[in-house]
């Protein structure tokens, strides 16, 4: 019920845009919250339907020169609908290179002539002749004209819009400084007699004005054509769909596109084709590379009864499949919605650059006014008017260029989207940001026994022939038995024989007997396979106490024997994940206390925790047992990450400060948790715990140095360091350091790509 639905925002240039288009969204009637992100360019609002739309919320931001693109149609395509597409913006950063490329050469001819003067005035270069110093001198005003008119347009919008409405933006300021460097030059140069006795006429800022909007103009495409490239997973992940399916109809092969598969459908995949929708192998062997969903390498075989799922790579071999999940219902599309809801979320750590950066705009306009005062009070009686207002003049367009909330809007989100579609390639997918910043701080991981740290399904442990009889003749006959058995002990012994190529053979008057066993007969000969009591009630002699190490152990015992003898036992058990006791000890090193959370017995419990490790245990703990551990552990002041795969341990992966879900359990299981590791492969728990913290370590590398930089920046553009050092920043530098503090933060996010986790 009024499910927050996310939407693309056209217009947005810096986060006071996101804190604009926020704050006109909550007072909206209707809206129950909003949450603009300008990271991604995206809205995630919740409203009441009966009250609104997304046409009138788009109506409400209009007035500030801002959009909501609202879908014409429903989207049945894998596509979430999240932001705008890359085609889309790749149209726009091919208009915005166009208006770099038409002001760069006006930017580069300014600063010619401003090195040209500064190094004449040293005695480096001699002075330009009076005639190519009138000529080039009266170009400035054309050049500056055009600037600022054309390719300066979004930023006098910025001031039209703070005039009318109230509402400042980062364009507002830009929109501002250069028009008061451009409209004071125009006085000078229009009213140069009239004005000669009172101030310096010599001096115009016709070159700020054409440098610094180039410069800020440079730096906004140089921005976009970096966010663009934080959002390569999602671009990767729907790249991922087939266009078209192989489908049997009718009795016939056919193609048809990707869109038109219907549930039910008959689908055929070739090799090196890639697999259209999710579904279940009907007949066939293949290998499918499913590296691009889950991170794992090796191809993984596939043979009827197999679930394959849509994006992943036929490698060899043809099989047909049964398509189970289509559109935004598989596995691909659920993963793209999952990363992209996730990119799209705020952190926690970004509440503070928000509520700075929804203030910032305000408060520069004031610095910014108040050191023009300043400086016309302080600075007439040191320099005299003329130079005082020179001076003023220069501080004001300063500080209202080099102020950038951009830099703090962009620190955290940047760092989110490179770190959730990085953990989306190693088959990790976080559900929100605030999950991703919580799991840093963990300091007990409870892992679930079955399904996290053993493989959650029974596997042969060991053989134990009696004298005379060989492993391979006791598996064979039990095979042949069990085949005809739908236990889950049953499949595993067959599974086994399959995989060592152990023959099986027909058997005959095969009776199943409840809760002791199985019994038929083979070449003539009655055999027997069951538990200990089956062979008390078959009289034969065995002692139960010889295979009691190994039912402590948690492995069961399955018995054969003939009417006269046992052959041998063989062992069945839930094995431990092969890297199971490797991520236990890397958890370790990390500073992470473990704790093996289980409903089996105690002695199995400690049996296999001791076998990867673990030293806390806690067993015979059912489901609402479970949630009591994980919040008893938080009493205690713990950050708790719970990891689980059943339905039994949904309540403790909700009630965790950080839910994980091993992608075999369960949907239940997968709905509670904020982080799914693809494949059940708890090496990724891993690998989560170190994205957390390079993406953590990321954001606060991005906060620290875009709250340096305004910092150091606006005293220096206010003049406050040039009593002591002389020092006053020229607004060219400004509008320069402007374009780097953007360009640098989304530079350091994505560096983070490189990291090895």
């Amino acid at each position: 019920m009024n499910e927050p639905k996310t939407f693309a925002i056209k217009g947005m240039h810096c986060a006071s845009c996101a804190g604009i288009i926020e704050k006109t969204f909550r007072k909206t009637e209707g809206v129950i919250s909003a949450e603009v992100n300008y990271g991604t360019e995206t809205a995630k609002v919740a409203f009441d339907a009966a009250k609104t739309d997304p046409g009138r919320l788009s109506e409400s931001i209009k007035p500030f020169g801002y959009s909501l693109e609202v879908p014409l149609a429903e989207d049945h395509s894998m596509h979430t609908g999240a932001g705008q597409s890359k085609h889309e913006k790749l149209m726009e950063l091919d208009e915005m290179r166009k208006k770099v490329v038409s002001v760069l050469f006006l930017a580069a001819f300014a600063a010619l002539i401003m090195g040209w003067d500064i190094l004449a005035e040293f005695g480096i270069i001699p002075a330009m002749s009076y005639t190519v110093e009138e000529f080039l001198h009266h170009l400035l005003p054309l050049f500056a004209t055009y600037t600022l008119f054309v390719v300066g347009q979004p930023y006098l919008a910025g001031v039209y819009r703070f005039l009318r409405y109230g509402k400042a933006n980062m364009d507002t300021l830009i929109g501002i400084g250069t028009s008061a460097a451009f409209l004071y030059s125009f006085a000078v140069s229009a009213l140069e007699d009239v004005l000669r006795p009172f101030i310096d006429v010599e001096n115009t800022y016709y070159d700020v004005t054409i440098v610094v909007i180039a410069f800020i103009t440079l730096g906004k495409y140089l921005e976009a054509r970096s966010k663009l490239r934080t959002g390569d997973a999602i671009e990767k992940l729907l790249n991922l769909q087939a266009k078209t399916a192989l489908v049997i109809r009718d009795g016939k092969e056919i193609e048809i596109p990707v869109g038109e598969v219907v549930v039910g459908d008959t689908v055929i995949v070739k090799p090196a084709s890639k697999i259209p929708v999710d579904g279940v192998v009907l007949e066939g062997l293949s290998y499918v590379d499913e590296s691009m969903l889950s991170g794992e390498p090796m191809p993984l075989e596939k043979e009827a009864g197999d679930t394959v799922a849509a994006g992943t790579m036929n490698t060899s071999g043809t099989f047909t499949f049964e398509a189970t999940k289509i559109g935004q219902e598989t596995m691909l599309a659920h993963i793209v919605k999952m990363v992209s809801e996730a990119q799209g979320s705020k952190a926690p750590i970004q509440a503070m650059a928000d509520r700075i950066s929804a203030v910032f705009v305000p408060i520069v306009l004031v610095i910014a006014v108040v050191a023009l005062a300043a400086w016309l009070f302080f600075g007439t009686q040191s320099f005299g008017f003329s130079q005082a207002l020179s001076y003023g003049l220069v501080s004001f367009v300063s500080v209202l260029i080099i102020a950038c909330p951009c830099a703090l809007g962009l620190a955290t989100p940047t760092a989110i989207i490179v770190g959730v579609g990085k953990g989306a390639r190693e088959g990790i997918l976080v559900k929100d940001a605030a999950t991703l910043e919580k799991l840093h701080e963990a300091t007990v991981v409870v892992v679930d026994k079955t399904g996290t740290i053993t493989k959650g399904k029974p596997e042969i442990a060991a053989i134990r022939p009696s004298e005379g009889h060989t492993e391979k003749e006791i598996v064979s006959i039990l095979a042949s038995l069990e085949s005809r058995s739908e236990h889950p002990i049953a499949d595993a012994i067959v599974s086994y024989a399959k995989e060592n190529s152990i023959d099986t053979v027909p058997v005959g008057q095969f009776e199943m007997l409840r809760g002791r066993g199985v019994r038929g007969i083979i070449d003539g000969t009655e055999y027997s396979a069951g538990n200990a009591k089956f062979m008390k009630d078959l009289k034969l002699p065995f002692d139960a106490a010889s295979v009691g190490q190994e039912t402590r152990e948690g492995k069961t015992p399955v018995i054969l024997a003939t009417r006269e003898a046992v052959l041998g036992v063989v062992f069945v058990a839930d094995a431990v994940k092969p890297e199971a006791r490797k991520a236990v000890e890397d958890l370790h090193a990390l500073g992470i206390r473990v704790v093996m959370l289980t409903g089996d017995d105690r002695n199995t419990a400690r049996f296999i925790a001791d076998s990867v490790g673990i030293k806390d245990v806690e067993a015979e703990v059912l489901p609402e047992g479970k949630m009591a551990v994980v919040r008893a552990l938080q009493a205690k002041g713990e950050i708790v990450a719970m990891v689980g795969d059943g339905v039994n341990d949904a309540p403790a992966l909700a009630a965790a400060d950080i839910g994980i879900a091993m992608s075999t359990g369960t949907d239940a299981a997968i709905e509670s948790a904020g982080v799914t590791l693809l494949h059940g492969d708890i090496s990724k728990l891993v690998k989560a715990v170190r994205l957390s913290k390079i993406t953590m370590r990321g954001i606060r590398q991005n906060l620290f140095w875009a709250f340096a930089y305004n910092i150091v920046g606006i005293p220096l553009a206010a003049g406050l360091f040039y009593p002591v050092f002389g020092w006053l920043l020229n607004p060219v530098f400004a509008g320069l350091a402007m374009a780097l503090s953007s360009v640098s933060v989304v530079s350091n996010s994505l560096r983070l790509k490189a990291k090895k986790l």
